[in-house]
């Protein structure tokens, strides 16, 4: 299905309309609500209204592609004589990733492995699943070398140290469960030592509370991170779903509950970026992003979690919640604020494209309700749009962030266009909605944008 932009369509209508108004009556007769249909009058959108095309949301996927293909490269040199190294048996303590960007093996480049895997599927262009397939061979091809290394010495210097040596979840959950994505996709390349070897670390080495919960001992002791949902149960899920071993949906299905329990607001269906066991007052700061990994996660687990998991109706009904607080929350341009529920805070891209891709995810999956939900999400998409500039850089992204007990902490954290987590999540996005179009029909209805109904 090609869908073209409604808002040419209003503006025509409109010109029609306001050309039409002196054949009604004299041209010296001021217009009104009688004499004129002011109904019709194009608003002063900020944010373009309407559902774009699937070749226009292509193009700007596009242009973030270029832009990393040629930031990000795929190659190794010899950091001290800066010769390219092609021949893995030259493989050494001077080895690093060609010059980039981006790091490789970030958490944030997790979710960009993840958004050009399902680019592809979207629009049938291999490319994107190239560029993923095309990294992570590398990570696999030079991880035994490097494994074999630091068994002897921890400290001897690896492109790929914080993967095989990790000390936090961000050194390789996401980049884990984007593994099992290509490797589920038919990625030639055999990533299951990598998988097992971080779904270990997972399940048995990270730091839990006494029940079980993931957690850090920064910056306080026993603090639960929001952010600590999507970097464990995405590949808890994805795991669960490659080997059919329940227990990795089991600890999937606990994480989402058992952080729900402490940092979800009921009255507002916003989580609390941070909570703190020796705390008894939780200052509650609804971090825009860390909002996004929880509802990101939700929607992930229910893609592989089996129906007939006794958990399954527990994660739908929570994604239902959180949707419908965050939607509540959308500020008129189309994007999120940086604290949600602080409108004098900034509006952060992001955030807003996660909540988009969430959002579109779960009307595409049927888990609420696509008529109520749809038009917020082509919103999300068109403000986030409007964010990728000419090289593909996406701006408006809040760098990488702790946690803080103050406003100021989220007020002024800095924006750049070098902040890697903004990339994976409009790629996601845009893929998102162009399935959603594919499948669905738009329409201006009495000048609001709705979805259409079949007849």
């Amino acid at each position: 299905m090609k869908t073209k932009p409604f808002t040419t369509g209003i503006k025509i209508g409109v010109a029609a309309a306001i050309m039409a108004i002196p054949t009604l009556v004299n041209a010296q007769q001021p217009a009104n609500d009688v004499t004129a249909p002011l109904h019709l009058l194009q608003p002063d959108y900020p944010t373009p209204y309407g559902a774009k095309s699937t070749q226009e949301i292509k193009a700007t996927i596009d242009r973030i592609y270029n832009f990393l293909e040629k930031t990000t490269p795929a190659g190794l040199i010899d950091n001290k004589t800066k010769q390219e190294i092609t021949d893995l048996k030259k493989l050494n303590e001077n080895t690093v990733f060609a010059p980039g960007t981006f790091r490789l093996t970030s958490y944030e480049w997790g979710v960009t492995y993840a958004g050009m895997l399902l680019a592809t599927e979207a629009t049938g262009d291999q490319k994107y699943a190239d560029y993923t397939n095309k990294r992570l061979k590398l990570i696999a091809d030079i991880a035994p070398y490097y494994k074999k290394e630091l068994a002897k010495n921890s400290k001897f210097p690896s492109p790929v140290h914080g993967f095989l040596i990790p000390h936090a979840l961000d050194d390789g959950g996401a980049v884990t469960a984007s593994m099992i994505k290509a490797q589920r996709a038919g990625s030639k390349t055999d990533l299951r030592p990598l998988i097992d070897h971080f779904m270990d670390y997972i399940s048995t080495k990270e730091f839990r509370l006494t029940d079980g919960t993931l957690a850090r001992n920064r910056p306080q002791p026993n603090t639960l991170w929001l952010d600590d949902m999507f970097m464990a149960v995405p590949a808890l899920a994805q795991m669960g779903k490659l080997t059919g071993d329940v227990k990795y949906y089991d600890d999937a299905v606990k994480q989402v509950k058992q952080f729900s329990e402490r940092m979800f607001n009921s009255q507002k269906n916003l989580y609390m970026h941070g909570w703190v066991q020796s705390i008894e007052e939780h200052p509650q700061f609804h971090w825009a992003r860390a909002n996004g990994w929880a509802v990101m996660t939700m929607v992930e687990l229910l893609e592989v979690l089996p129906k007939d998991h006794p958990g399954y109706n527990m994660v739908l009904n929570q994604l239902r919640a959180h949707i419908k607080g965050l939607v509540a929350y959308q500020d008129g341009t189309g994007f999120w604020h940086q604290l949600i529920d602080r409108n004098d805070t900034y509006l952060e891209t992001s955030a807003t494209a996660i909540y988009a891709y969430s959002i579109t995810r779960a009307i595409n999956r049927g888990y609420i309700d696509k008529a109520a939900y749809a038009p917020a999400a082509l919103l999300a998409w068109n403000a986030v749009a409007t964010k990728v500039n000419d090289k593909g850089e996406v701006e408006g992204t809040c760098v990488g962030t702790g946690m803080g007990f103050d406003p100021a902490f989220y007020y002024y954290r800095p924006i750049n266009v070098f902040a890697a987590h903004g990339y994976g999540p409009v790629i996601l996005a845009g893929s998102e909605i162009i399935l959603m179009l594919k499948n669905n029909q738009f329409e201006i209805n009495d000048s609001s944008l709705q979805l259409k109904a079949s007849k």
